[in-house]
């Protein structure tokens, strides 16, 4: 069997370090914050090209408190893609504000920049473009738009860790960047965990604050905050794996790569493409398919593990039906949640792994 992802053989290939790593916390106490997760703040900041990181509890609440330092509350709007995880527009909605579309170039699946003017009302407070699969979304336009009105950026990076864009790192342009270290993520804790970066002073005083309840010193609280802490284990762990995350990226990409000349010229499936000026880290590699469930049972029956990431844009979620939007209204981001299909892609992966998805891809789009 080749599975989608796997964990165990990322901790076998560093297990002394990670297991000194926690029992080292658990001999500390210090369970909630504290020195390791002050630590991996500033490592992480100086690996995103950054002044500032605020470690948090999860992606969503990195996301959510950027918002809110951002000053989006209710009656607002803000502005977003509907073909990614549901945690994007989950966080806007924590924040009060009213999530609003615009669809995504197919080529990349990011948010279309010549789409972005078109959305911006009165109302809208934030544009949170989402670097989506590993790859940053074509920031220079989508700054442009936002510079002319006025209107932060908020990176949703939750996907993109160590992505580049013209060599900036992902986080690093708009005016916060949101990171989710979900176990999955190129950049997994062990656990839970996500962090906000930014170069901005006061955004990095009102996330710190707001993530531990709103204290400025113990006691003293000066905002209404949360509870949005990363625990000292996870900081620890996160530490440890962000020593490796360079030699893990290289091993992702020449996988994508391997993948992307293998499928190059295989019938009804369309390979990722890596856009100029860009540095694609795959987090997820997602070939295009006009018969997903066919392929998808072709690979099963392979022994092949696949995920879908995403059957379903967000417009479209019954949870979300509330904010109007109907089939059709974003082609785009439809079509791409009928035809994604992501193939196993890990850095322990091999090489003969990779060659064995391909053919079995190959053999059903040439059938197809």
């Amino acid at each position: 069997m080749i599975p989608f992802l796997d964990l165990k053989a990322q901790y076998a290939s560093i297990k002394p370090e990670l297991d000194a790593a926690v029992l080292g916390v658990l001999a500390s106490t210090q369970y909630v914050l504290g020195d390791e997760v002050a630590a991996f703040e500033r490592e992480f900041a100086a690996y995103c090209g950054v002044k500032h990181a605020i470690a948090v509890n999860t992606g969503t609440s990195a996301l959510h408190l950027s918002l809110l330092a951002a000053d989006v509350g209710p009656g607002d709007e803000v502005i977003t893609v509907p073909f990614t995880f549901v945690a994007t527009v989950s966080a806007i909605c924590y924040a009060g504000a009213r999530p609003v579309f615009v669809d995504i170039d197919p080529v990349t699946f990011t948010m279309d920049p010549a789409k972005l003017a078109a959305a911006i009302t009165p109302r809208t407070k934030a544009i949170i473009p989402v670097h989506l699969y590993g790859q940053m979304a074509d920031m220079k336009p989508i700054m442009e738009v936002a510079d002319r009105h006025g209107i932060p950026v908020i990176e949703d990076a939750c996907q993109a860790h160590g992505a580049e864009y013209v060599g900036r790192r992902a986080g690093s342009i708009g005016v916060s960047g949101c990171f989710s270290f979900y176990p999955g993520k190129n950049l997994g804790a062990c656990g839970e965990g996500g962090i906000v970066v930014t170069n901005n002073d006061q955004h990095f005083k009102a996330i710190r604050m707001l993530r531990d309840w709103g204290q400025e010193q113990r006691y003293h609280h000066v905002l209404k905050g949360y509870n949005y802490r990363m625990d000292g284990i996870q900081g620890a762990v996160l530490r440890v794996k962000l020593r490796h995350l360079d030699d893990w990226t290289e091993a992702r990409r020449a996988r994508g790569h391997q993948y992307s000349s293998l499928l190059a010229d295989a019938k009804n499936v369309r390979a990722p493409v890596e856009a100029d000026w860009r540095r694609h880290v795959y987090h997820v590699y997602a070939v295009r398919t006009h018969d997903r469930e066919a392929l998808q049972r072709t690979l099963s029956a392979e022994g092949i593990q696949t995920g879908l990431h995403y059957p379903i844009p967000v417009h479209l979620q019954p949870a979300h039906r509330d904010l109007g939007y109907s089939v059709g209204d974003f082609p785009e981001s439809e079509a791409a949640a009928r035809e994604v299909l992501s193939l196993p892609i890990y850095p322990e992966m091999t090489a003969r792994q990779v060659e064995q998805v391909a053919a079995a891809v190959r053999q059903e789009a040439y059938v197809g």
